[in-house]
């Protein structure tokens, strides 16, 4: 097995996986969660491509929520604690990647010469 066929056999268990979370979510877990998806079947295929990519953290929200271990006030404060550090931190990153970018050449060596790679039309 190369690594290309690991890999695709990698996406199909994944994609696997989540096809079985969306379809036990969609039918079962959505009612329970929240009232007001309750007979609301029409936008639900909507969700499926996006429970197909992060089945882990939808079934890790399922299980918070359904035993009750969710803080409704946490869900709704903004964590805004690192904030502060990437607001210094990202225009200073953007500067040195900006200034590192245009000073960084490349040169060619001067002994090379052009070669022709077809003819000249006639």
């Amino acid at each position: 097995m190369n690594q290309a066929e690991l890999i695709l056999l990698i996406v199909k268990i994944w994609g696997g996986i989540g096809a079985l979370v969306a379809v036990a979510f969609l039918t079962f877990g959505m009612d329970r969660l929240d009232e007001d998806a309750r007979g609301a079947y029409v936008f639900r295929p909507l969700l499926v491509p996006g429970i197909l990519l992060i089945w882990p953290l939808v079934l890790w929200r399922w299980y918070i929520l359904a035993d009750g271990k969710d803080e409704w006030s946490d869900r709704y404060r903004p964590r805004r604690t690192s904030h502060q550090w990437f607001a210094l931190i990202m225009p200073i990153a953007i500067v040195v990647i900006i200034v590192a970018g245009l000073s960084v050449r490349q040169t060619w060596p001067a002994d090379i010469a052009p070669v022709q790679l077809s003819e000249a039309p006639e």
